[in-house]
């Protein structure tokens, strides 16, 4: 039937369909600011946006691993608040809880490129330890500690 009758229909013979359908207007009624809100909010399928990094409804947050967090100093460093999981996994990846995200970064590609079989010649015997290393990762990731 329309804008803002959405669901409801006309039953019509395809005859009445081509005559209806050439004499129909979607914007009829809107003014012309109503119709470019429109077409610039079909852009992104009617969804709300974001900027890129913006975060809705915080009004500042720390990343975890950050210097804010770790006290805004790279010298004299304190180990930042991780849950149970976070610090397993930095054990896993043989790091200490003060570690930065450029460093577990690094030792994860280290012992991905250790443990993975094609840089042992196919021995698959590691599997489980890069199992686990990539988990580690993973969980990190997620706790937003990387």
């Amino acid at each position: 039937m329309g804008r803002l009758r959405e669901g409801q229909y006309f039953c019509f013979c395809l005859t009445h369909v081509r005559e209806y359908n050439a004499s129909y207007n979607y914007f009829a009624g809107m003014s012309d600011a109503d119709v470019a809100r429109y077409l610039k909010e079909a852009t992104v399928g009617h969804r709300p946006t974001w900027a890129v990094g913006a975060k809705q409804g915080a009004a500042h947050s720390v990343h975890p691993g950050s210097a804010h967090a770790r006290g805004g100093r790279r010298g004299g460093r304190s180990s930042p608040t991780l849950s149970a999981a976070s610090t397993r996994a930095l054990d896993a990846l043989g790091l200490d809880p003060a570690a930065s995200p450029e460093e577990i970064r690094a030792r994860y590609l280290e012992l991905v490129k250790r443990f993975h079989p094609d840089a042992n010649g196919g021995d698959r015997s590691c599997e489980d330890k890069l199992r686990e290393i990539i988990h580690a990762y993973k969980t990190l990731r997620a706790a937003r500690v990387v």
